[in-house]
């Protein structure tokens, strides 16, 4: 039973489009009471990864949400998938996860139980690892399956990674290869199974993000739905920066370029594409590459303003120019 064929989309490339995103989202964030507990350090305003608010005795939480329909067959590895996924929101804040709440939909009269089981006992054991208490939840019944969590976690308000705080002269690096959208749709359409593809979609953000907290960097974000490309333009925008990208620096996953060539994209990755052409100026990069750098991650690794030991650095920030994104 291949779970990917019970949804169109699958991870992170089902997102909303990030141009259509943002006008649902345009004049929300209501006044709040006088009596509102905690301050908010991280909102709506940036597009960040999480909200964060500060409460009593110098303590930042860390709230976030975060589920999507199958990006593989295996149900034990979506379950994995979409939790560290969900938990890698808490890394790219700086945050530690505390607690995390189940959210499954699922078409009971189609898909046997016993698979949402193993979903869940993926899930769990991600957050095993991760140290994460994993405390019941919520479940729908719906047409196609999703799972994902809700995870609160904890973080020092004074070292948080935020997305609006990045300098000119800053070096970016980039955790982990790209080419997980290309590859996951390759997978859904012919089910080959891309082991490295996996073992990067549950590898956990957690010591990426420990060590850049460790080297004083302040400004990150992970990079998931909306590809390199659509979170590092958010990103550069809402620090007031331009970006430049060494396209030769930037890691692939083995298979990435072949699964462009033989037409393994998916939808979100031109979306991405299309919202921010615009905004970037190409160079000499090509479609193949153009179509890679904006590729729908599911799960994917950190982007940070700064260097951590064993990343590459994939370019730099720079005072803003002509364009916010710069291909070179």
């Amino acid at each position: 039973m291949r779970l990917t064929q019970y949804a169109r989309g699958g991870g992170c490339a089902c997102k909303i489009p990030p141009g259509e995103l943002e006008e649902v989202l345009t004049g929300l964030g209501a006044p709040l009471p006088e009596r509102t507990a905690g301050d908010l350090l991280v909102g709506l305003e940036t597009g960040d990864d999480a909200a964060v608010v500060r409460i009593e005795g110098g303590t930042a939480v860390v709230a976030t949400a975060d589920f999507f329909t199958p990006v593989v067959d295996d149900p034990y590895d979506w379950g994995r998938i979409a939790a560290a996924n969900a938990l890698s929101d808490v890394y790219a804040m700086g945050g530690r996860p505390l607690i995390g709440v189940n959210l499954l939909c699922w078409p009971r009269e189609v898909l046997p139980y016993e698979i949402a089981r193993q979903v869940l006992s993926g899930g769990a054991a991600i957050a095993a690892e991760a140290g994460c208490h994993l405390a019941g939840g919520h479940t729908v019944n719906d047409a196609e399956p999703k799972y994902g969590m809700a995870v609160t976690g904890i973080a020092d308000p004074q070292r948080l990674l935020r997305n609006d705080r990045g300098e000119a002269g800053l070096p970016l690096t980039l955790t982990e290869p790209l080419g997980l959208g290309v590859l996951n749709n390759r997978h859904k359409a012919t089910g080959e199974v891309f082991k490295e593809a996996v073992e990067v979609m549950t590898r956990l953000n957690a010591e990426a993000s420990r060590a850049a907290v460790a080297a004083g960097v302040r400004c990150a974000t992970d990079v998931t739905g909306f590809g390199l490309l659509g979170h590092l333009y958010k990103l550069a925008r809402a620090s007031g920066v331009s970006a430049v990208i060494d396209t030769a620096a930037v890691p692939y996953l083995a298979g990435a370029r072949e699964a462009v060539r033989d037409g393994y994209v998916p939808g979100g990755t031109r979306r991405n594409l299309d919202w921010v052409a615009p905004h970037t100026d190409f160079g000499r990069a090509d479609e193949e590459t153009r179509l890679l750098l904006a590729d729908a991650q599911t799960s994917g690794g950190l982007l940070l303003a700064g260097e951590i030991p064993g990343a590459p650095v994939i370019g730099e920030l720079v005072p803003r120019g002509d364009a916010v994104l710069f291909l070179r």
